[in-house]
């Protein structure tokens, strides 16, 4: 539970969460306003991708300010972070105005969940520059009301996040490891352009599709099958439902009203070449796509080399970032 307010003019602290790719993915949310998801989603951390975030609790600032890599942000981040610090302040009980200074180290909004390091390294260092103590579960929490896949972003490892029905029920938890599995995400970044449609835009439209119905009431069983998969260190199942998965959300995504449309040319290219290179070659990789174009092809660390450089052999518009299995959230030390 938590210390109580704030007494101290200023608090300061650092957190620092990583970006995560889902296996089994949560596209529409049951409760908007809690970001209650549709079902529940596997995923894996990051470990080269974050977000580091300072939080100042300030009383003698009059709002709430942020940065992000050195700029100020736009008005509508700006209002996002506000409402997120506004659950913040009533959770820890206290009334000072927050500066809030997050850097990445990677592409926003392209498809690479830096909503969800964001919004997880935000919740860490607010309750720590606050002195409020929480569990990993109600980090967790806090966090999706944020942004849905930042609850991912807190536990360490390969991760579930359960669905739930209230707050309290819908948080993420570990049920591996990082070092269980030498797991590797390759990105192929076929785009660095931030995208039209956000993710909390998409979900809204979700249930628009016919598809998105049969999605939902499948999702049990390929989490369930990944889940083992990942477990038994079953390479080829694991490939299959994470492909198969993928394609869903991205089907139910293009039957919304209106549709969306993230694939690009070059997207489809990697896919294709990635089961070829699975089914033809014998390289252990398979492809997911979130809400963007660029594709994480997803294979074991042995086979990490040879899948960079056929992606960077497939075009010269294709970049490349590479990643293993990375940690939960946590406090950095002062710098």
């Amino acid at each position: 539970m938590g210390s109580g307010p704030l007494v101290e003019a200023r608090k300061t602290a650092t957190a620092r969460a990583h970006s995560n790719i889902a296996f089994v993915k949560y596209w529409g949310n049951r409760d908007h306003s809690l970001r209650l998801p549709a079902n529940s989603s596997i995923s894996m951390n990051l470990s080269a991708l974050h977000t580091t975030t300072i939080v100042d609790w300030n009383r003698r600032l009059g709002e709430d300010l942020l940065t992000i890599n050195g700029k100020a942000a736009g008005e509508g981040t700006l209002r996002r972070v506000r409402e997120h610090l506004d659950v913040l302040r009533r959770r820890f009980g206290m009334d000072a105005f927050a500066s809030v200074a997050s850097r990445n180290n990677f592409p926003m909004g392209t498809g690479i969940a830096s909503s969800a390091s964001a919004f997880a390294a935000l919740t860490v260092a607010a309750a720590a520059a606050a002195r409020f103590e929480l569990t990993e579960r109600e980090m967790s929490a806090l966090a999706r009301l944020g942004s849905g896949s930042a609850a991912r972003s807190v536990p360490a490892g390969y991760v579930e996040w359960l669905a739930g029905s209230s707050h309290e029920t819908s948080f993420a938890e570990a049920f591996a490891p990082p070092q269980h599995w030498d797991l590797v995400d390759v990105i192929a970044i076929v785009s660095r352009e931030h995208k039209h449609v956000g993710s909390s835009a998409g979900h809204m439209t979700a249930a628009s599709s016919a598809l998105q119905p049969a999605r939902v009431a499948s999702a049990r069983a390929r989490i369930d099958a990944v889940k083992q998969s990942i477990m038994r260190r079953d390479f080829d199942r694991f490939a299959s439902i994470v492909e198969e998965d993928s394609n869903l959300m991205h089907a139910v995504m293009m039957t919304s009203r209106p549709p969306l449309l993230y694939w690009e040319p070059l997207s489809l290219m990697i896919m294709k070449a990635v089961r070829r290179w699975r089914q033809q070659e014998g390289i252990a990789v398979c492809y997911t796509l979130d809400a963007g174009p660029n594709v994480h092809c997803i294979c074991l660390a042995s086979d990490a080399g040879a899948v960079s450089g056929r992606l960077l052999a497939l075009s010269e518009g294709i970049e490349v970032m590479q990643s293993g299995v990375g940690a939960g959230a946590g406090v950095m030390p002062p710098a």
